[in-house]
Parts: structure tokens; sequence; C-alpha cells
């Protein structure tokens, strides 16, 4: 090669590579401007302290920023402007505010608060339910977000009942021993009579090994059977005529919401949940969540998917708690799409587990985790009823205010053993403005607006 032609050579090559270092440094100025990026959020207050606030948007996403002494409340309206991208799946965003704006609460035409409002399964007893809310006391408004278990007497039952006004009851195997039919229709008719506002009233009546009702004969002739023994027998069809003969037999005593299917996805027997579940793949588990979320519809029986965000191979956490260190992506191709399933056929409550599942959350379980709560409801589209698995439990009993943790991170109910206790967090959390009344009053006017989906309430038979 000639000496002049190497020499050009070079150059071109220096010029191409000075032009893609300039291209790169061009793109990754692009892209820090991009974060840097001024942005608007409309949003509402649900926690705020010296260093942090947390807000929900219009779409119910909740976020958490770093914040030094906002003079804001909890229940406040505002227009935040922060710079950086928001992610839903973090429990503390990177993006900073840099100014923000109280805006005048708005309202519908019935009074009802607009961010309390969706396009939601339940919109059409929105105005009925805002109503039966502004009836209550505030006793009654804390009362309807907890779902309790039965207590061990009737008496006892009836005498918690009228003092705190639960949302519901859920009974167990202990609540149907050896009672006749008579006696378990009594034993829910009496506290129906005495609740100001009808009850919920639950029961994992999973089959298999949850059986809670069909463990007495003299209820059910034999035990239900586990999905998976369903499957093996009939297929999908016979999982469907399982749900609507179940169906029958639960509310002809009574009871009107299945804490049941289980739809957490499980091949490996070896698996705590395996038994529980179909012990199929992803699929198959999918057209489960759907035959029979279809299939209880109009039998006067609620059912509710659960374990989300999905159970996995993790151990169990009524002992303690467990940390599921699966990679985000398996969850969501694995984990997630029965759920999906099972919301687009119109599932009206999903119970969230008790998992800490590090890739979402690695601070928090899963039923206290507004980052897990996000993804159910703005990624699945979900505007139904979330539930806390049991706050008794050994993953969440030494959790300090977890009762406070569960409403900021966006259950609308939660399960609790010990109501006493519960209630007087709640309260607790009201007057130290750890949580707000309104808070509390958006969570009863779900509760109620399920309940008249339901056909529960009074005047939805008028």
């Amino acid at each position: 090669m000639k000496k002049e032609n190497l020499i050009g050579y070079i150059i071109s090559i220096t010029l191409i590579l000075a032009i893609g270092i300039l291209s790169i440094n061009a793109v990754s100025i692009y892209q820090k401007q991009t974060n840097q990026e001024k942005r608007l959020i409309e949003s509402t207050v649900l926690y705020v302290d010296d260093t942090k606030v947390m807000v929900q948007d219009k779409n119910h996403v909740i976020y958490t920023f770093n914040a030094k002494n906002m003079q804001v409340d909890i229940g406040d309206e505002l227009v935040i402007e922060y710079a950086g991208l928001l992610d839903k799946n973090r429990s503390l965003q990177d993006g900073k505010i840099l100014n923000y704006q109280r805006m005048t609460p708005s309202v519908n035409k019935d009074g009802i608060p607009n961010d309390w409002l969706d396009d939601g399964i339940f919109k059409d007893y929105y105005q009925l339910a805002y109503q039966k809310l502004k009836e209550l006391t505030q006793e009654e408004r804390i009362g309807q977000i907890l779902l309790v278990r039965y207590p061990d007497s009737d008496a006892k039952a009836i005498e918690a009942l009228k003092k705190y006004h639960f949302g519901g009851y859920v009974f167990f195997e202990r609540d149907f021993k050896d009672k006749t039919e008579a006696q378990v229709k009594k034993m829910i008719e009496d506290v129906q009579k005495k609740a100001n506002v009808p009850l919920l009233t639950a029961v994992d009546e999973e089959g298999g090994t949850v059986t809670r009702v069909s463990s007495n004969p003299n209820l059910v002739s034999e035990k239900f059977k586990s999905p998976r023994e369903l499957y093996q027998a009939g297929g999908f069809d016979k999982i469907r005529e399982d749900t609507i003969n179940k169906s029958k037999i639960l509310k002809n005593l009574g009871l009107n919401l299945n804490l049941a299917p289980v739809v957490d996805v499980s091949t490996n027997s070896t698996d705590y949940m395996y038994n529980r579940t179909l012990g199929e793949d992803t699929t198959k588990t999918a057209t489960f969540a759907k035959t029979v979320i279809e299939a209880s519809k109009n039998t006067g029986v609620s059912y509710t998917l659960k374990h989300f965000p999905g159970y996995g191979n993790n151990n169990d956490t009524h002992t303690g708690s467990v940390l599921d260190d699966r990679p985000y992506d398996d969850i969501i191709a694995f984990d997630i799409p029965p759920f999906k399933a099972g919301i687009d056929v119109g599932a009206e409550a999903v119970l969230v587990s008790h998992n800490t599942v590090e890739n979402m959350d690695a601070n928090l379980p899963a039923s206290l985790s507004p980052s897990v709560h996000n993804l159910l409801r703005n990624e699945l589209d979900f505007t139904g009823i979330i539930i806390t698995d049991d706050l008794a439990m050994g993953a969440t009993s030494s959790i300090d205010e977890k009762e406070l943790k569960a409403i900021l991170a966006g259950n609308d109910l939660i399960i609790t053993t010990d109501y006493e206790e519960s209630i007087n967090t709640i309260k607790a959390g009201l007057l130290d403005g750890t949580i707000s009344q309104s808070q509390i009053d958006k969570l009863a006017f779900r509760v109620l607006a399920w309940k008249y989906y339901k056909g529960l309430m009074f005047e939805n038979h008028k």
C-alpha cells in the first residue's frame, strides 16, 4: 500500500471512531437529559414524615419519594413536579421532587371524591355505597375493612360484632365440627341478624388438604377433592362441575365468600404448596383460574384468586418469614398469567401472600408492599378487592403496625385474628396522623360497593 493511501486510511478510521464516540456521548447526554426532564403527577398523599412522602396517582399506583419536611397532610391532593423517571416496581423512587402545589379536592355529581372512582367491576354501585358510607360511624367504617376469624364461641362472636361492626367473619374447620346443617345455618344467620351492615361470610374450601366445611360429613357426604384430583379425573369440565356444586352447598349454609382457588403454579411434588394447586404448568393453571371464576358467577358465592403474586416453591408463611428470591421476569412469565386469566373474566377478589418477593420489594412481605400492589392494580388492571392473608401468620405477626402498612400498601380488606389489636392499631394511626380518616373511608366505600355488587345489601333488592 502506498504511503499516502495508508495515511488516508488511518484518517478515515480515526474519523469513523470519533463520530462513533460522539454518537455514544450524545446518546448518553440525551438519556441523562431525559431522566432529568421535569414532569408532573397529580396524586393524593397517603403518608408523610420528615424524610419521605408516599402518594397515590389517578391510576391507583403508589409512589414513595425522598422529600424532606414537605408541608403537606395526609389526604392532600397535590400536583407534584419532579425530575427523573418513575418506576412502579421500586419501593423508593430515584426521582426528585422539585415543587408541589395543593389542588382543591374534586368530587363527582354525587359528592364522591374523584380519586375514589374508577371504571371498575363495582362501578355501578358506587353511588349506593357512598350513601351508605355517610350513615356509618367511625367504628363502623373501621370495622368494614376487617375480615375477622370467627371467635371460639357464638356468644363471643355476637358480642364482638355488636361492638366492632366487622366487615365479615372467616370460618374455620372448628366452627363446623360435628354440627348439623341446621346448626351451621343458625350460627351464620345469628351473626347476620346482629350486623348493621350485611357480613361477608368467608371460608377456605379449596378441596383436598384444605376442607373447612366438607371435613364434616353432616354437611357434605365426602370431602371436596383437590384441583389436581379433579383435573386428573375429568379435566376442566370436572372442575367447573365441582365449583358449581361447591357454591350451592356454601350458599345453602349462608357462606358467601370462598377464599379459593389456589392459582399458584407448582409442578414439583416437593413444593409446600403443590398439593393445594392444580399441579400443572402456567397455561393449564391459567385455564383453571378462568374456569373457576366463570363457573362461580351467579352462584351467590364469590371466589378469591390466591396467593398473589404466586407462591412458587417457597416454604410455609404460617410459621415464619419466607424470602422468594426468584428473578422478576420468571415470576411475571410463570406465576402471573393465572391471576390475569381470572381477573379478565371478572374475579372480584385477590388474596396477597406474605412471601417477601426480593425482586419486587426486599423489605416487606408482598401483603404489605406497595410495589406488589402496583403490579396487581396497574399492570393487571385489577379493580376488585385486594385482601391480605391473615396478619396473625408467622411471616407478619411480629411486624409493628402491620395493619397500617397493609392499608398504605393498597389492600382493601385485612384478615385478622386479633381484631382488638388491629382496631387499636388503626385508631392509633388515625390519632397520630400515620393514616387519615379519608383512607379508611375509601376502603370501607370499596367494601360496601362489593357488598352491593354481591346482592348482600337490602337496598339492592328494592
